[in-house]
């Protein structure tokens, strides 16, 4: 497993802090779980791109073939 370390201000990360304690979660957690989140959310918005992109040109690509 990796780790990282990032830079925050006092006020990001007493925001972060109290955000974790709202959910009553280690601050960890929290912020594993958002990037794990937001990364499954970004494979997801490429492949509703992707699949418009084929759909909106599958008759073009059908006659390239």
């Amino acid at each position: 497993m990796a780790s990282i370390t990032i830079d925050l201000s006092d006020s990001q990360f007493q925001k972060l802090q109290d955000l974790a304690a709202v959910y009553g979660i280690r601050l960890e957690v929290l912020l594993k779980v958002s990037l794990e989140d937001w990364l499954n959310s970004q494979k997801s918005e490429f492949v509703d791109a992707a699949n418009y992109v084929l759909t909106k040109n599958a008759e073009l690509y059908r006659r390239l073939a």
